[in-house]
């Protein structure tokens, strides 16, 4: 077992620092630092001078600097990619072995493949909102499904072959969870996180109108370069409070999950780590309405989402049951 999990654990790593990577790139508006997929401007490696492609390319504006960030992004993406084919590669020849996780391994490069035509769609679509955001999804699943991957290699070579279930009281925790992870990306992508001034209302001083069926729809049109977003203020407005909506959600499942699983003493480290998390989530996220989104709170906003979502998983995976405790009411038990 040691090559996969050698492996799976440098594609954790990889994983992590690709999505903090998008999210670097999101914030920085590079996402269209690259006008062409797969290249950039038609090339691998930018030159040091932007006047170099001004000339091949007079209807654009090159930026170097988001066009390296898009680029880097991209190449590590690419690496990723190569590491979960080889993990599909290990498992199907390890198909045979007793409970070797396969399906798994190779739902992961089904994954890998879908967020490569997401990257590619991001640029020709003109970061359209509805890809940007599943491709950011696209990111914190691959990175989820590596970290499971892992803990069942780790299980397989302590002999543990028992598939083990989500404990009940996290499932909602974790559907939640990424709900609020895609209301982040949506509002995100569609420039909503300057909609409101004020960290409890929207808009302190004036009436607020909210235009959620506007707000709300994944369907836009094809065509329009949605850099800068496009939606009204009133719109805007809506996917913010509905952001905030999502986190009271995750604070009242989350902390009705702490309650009930406090009596196992040996998840309090963790639950309180998670409990911790999410409260400094909530704080970075009024701290960014209070100060206007900048560059450093932003970035600490995107990490802390991807670190929340990482210690869930970790609790989740030692809250985990097998599913003949499920059957008999192990979890209306404790």
């Amino acid at each position: 077992m040691g090559w996969p999990l050698r492996l799976v654990r440098a594609a954790i790593g990889l994983a992590l620092v690709v999505v903090l990577l998008g999210g670097w790139t999101r914030l920085n508006d590079a996402g269209l630092g690259c006008p062409d997929w797969p290249g950039c401007y038609g090339t691998w490696v930018l030159p040091q001078e932007a006047s170099a492609l001004a000339t091949q390319h007079p209807h654009a504006t090159v930026d170097l600097r988001k066009g390296w960030i898009e680029m880097v992004h991209r190449y590590a993406a690419a690496t990723l990619g190569l590491m979960i084919m080889g993990l599909a590669v290990l498992a199907l020849r390890r198909r045979h072995g007793s409970g070797y996780p396969v399906r798994l391994s190779l739902g992961l490069l089904v994954l890998v493949i879908a967020q490569g035509l997401f990257g590619m769609w991001t640029v020709t679509l003109k970061l359209l909102p509805a890809v940007v955001t599943l491709h950011l999804l696209g990111g914190l699943v691959t990175l989820s499904l590596l970290v499971m991957l892992h803990q069942q290699l780790v299980r397989l070579t302590c002999g543990e072959t028992t598939r083990i279930v989500s404990h009940p009281w996290l499932k909602p925790v974790m559907a939640v969870l990424f709900l609020q992870l895609a209301l982040g990306g949506w509002t995100s992508t569609n420039y909503a996180g300057w909609a409101c001034t004020d960290w409890l209302w929207c808009h302190q001083d004036q009436a607020t109108g909210y235009d959620f069926a506007r707000g709300l729809n994944p369907v836009m049109s094809v065509g329009p370069n949605y850099e800068g977003g496009l939606l009204p203020a009133d719109a805007r407005a809506a996917i913010q409070v509905t952001h905030r909506a999502g986190a009271v959600l995750l604070l009242v499942v989350s902390f009705m999950a702490a309650w009930r699983l406090w009596s196992r003493v040996r998840l309090r480290g963790v639950l309180c780590l998670y409990i911790a998390l999410l409260l400094l989530q909530a704080g970075l996220g009024i701290a960014n309405v209070i100060w206007l989104l900048p560059l450093s709170l932003a970035v600490a906003h995107h990490a802390g989402a991807v670190a929340l979502l990482l210690v869930l998983l970790e609790l989740n995976s030692r809250a985990g049951v097998l599913p003949q405790e499920v059957k008999h009411g192990y979890a209306a038990a404790h």
